[in-house]
């Protein structure tokens, strides 16, 4: 009897079993419950997030990227991926590029020089006039100040050429065909831009090849050219990587016209604006090389809006007195150090180091004049 029950009992489970889905019984206690709904087919909606895709064939300045090599292809989907994840980063990319790349562009055809180069501004800077980095440089080029210097950038008391796209442009493109010229490749020039020539020389003749894709470099700099690669990637062929900026909606460059005056004293620049019919604002925003609230006593180039230059200096003459005097010099004290004399006054430590031509550990003594830069 027994086995018959164990057998009549397999039966059951085994026709269960083989029965069709939807005739089962759903388990539980409720056996007068609705069959359990079928599952659904995979949704066939595209996917939130995507590798972007690299192209079969990549140049830079002319030169091929071996993309078949798997370590220059990761790390190029690496700087991709980073770059196209980040919306806002490249729609203002897209916004300033179209301020600042004509001009960078017509300068790079003056020096047949190429196109490509406009790219390094964009990983240096994100194309953002007034920044400063951690280790002091400044502009859309990033430059050091004793690098800016050398190629004919004022860093002074009155001017940091370093913020003017102009100024600023001019002296990358002299170093950059300096670092051609020295290595006779434009991937070596970017790298050396990066980390410095000294480093990149010292590399070639330890390992003994000049190909960038071949080089052990800085960690920084062994990114340093994917960075631009993908920035060129994306602001080539935004709508590729999912962006779309009309031309309308990008930023068009600052109309000015250049005029130069000869100043018997410094003049403050509200003065200036007034006499120039605009704001002493937009005074600063077209010339963001000044640092000062005046102008100084001499032969001074600046640019004004357009139509304003002619008779500039004779309406200077009515402009009237100009508004308070600056605060221009700190005397300093017993115990002070620069740390605390820009806490006081509210400005950075490089920010005072700039404007009394400081670099490195300074030492600073009582009764030393020290130029306080405008907030």
């Amino acid at each position: 009897m027994r086995r018959l029950f164990g057998l009549l009992t397999v039966l059951s489970l085994l026709t269960a079993l083989g029965a069709p889905a939807q005739a089962r019984q759903p388990t539980g206690l409720n056996r007068s419950a609705a069959p359990l709904p079928a599952v659904s087919a995979p949704s066939t909606a595209p996917p939130r997030h995507y590798a972007p895709k690299l192209p079969a064939e990549l140049t830079l300045c002319g030169v091929r990227v071996p993309l078949e090599r798997t370590e220059v292809a990761e790390r190029l989907e690496r700087e991709l991926i980073i770059v196209v994840y980040d919306p806002a980063q490249v729609i203002m990319w897209l916004k300033r590029a179209g301020r600042y790349f004509p001009y960078i562009e017509s300068r790079l055809r003056a020096n047949k020089m190429p196109q490509d180069l406009k790219y390094l501004a964009v990983a240096e800077s994100s194309l953002i006039h007034y920044i400063r980095s951690p280790a002091g440089a400044v502009g859309p080029w990033q430059f050091l100040a004793s690098t800016g210097r050398r190629h004919g950038l004022r860093i002074n008391r009155w001017y940091d050429d370093r913020r003017n796209i102009i100024f600023a442009t001019k002296a990358a493109l002299s170093y950059l065909g300096d670092l051609h010229q020295e290595f006779g490749s434009w991937l070596l020039a970017m790298a050396s831009y990066n980390c410095g020539e000294r480093r990149v020389a010292r590399e070639i003749k330890e390992q003994r090849t000049k190909d960038y894709f071949d080089l052990a470099l800085p960690r920084e700099t062994q990114r340093y050219i994917y960075r631009i690669l993908a920035a060129k990637m994306v602001l080539s062929d935004p709508e590729a990587y999912g962006y779309f900026l009309p031309p309308a909606e990008r930023w068009k460059p600052m109309a000015g016209e250049r005029v130069t005056l000869k100043l018997r004293r410094p003049v403050h620049l509200t003065v200036v604006a007034r006499s120039a019919g605009t704001s002493y604002r937009q005074i600063k925003e077209l010339n963001p090389e000044l640092r000062r609230r005046y102008l100084p006593k001499g032969r001074v180039t600046i640019v004004v809006p357009p139509g304003q230059a002619k008779g500039l200096a004779a309406r200077l003459q009515k402009g009237g007195p100009s508004p308070n005097p600056e605060n221009e010099t700190y005397v300093v004290r017993r115990g002070d150090n620069l740390t605390t004399i820009a806490r006081r006054h509210g400005v950075s430590l490089d920010e005072i180091k700039d404007a009394n031509e400081l670099e490195g550990e300074c030492i600073i003594l009582p009764g030393q004049r020290l130029n306080i830069p405008d907030k």
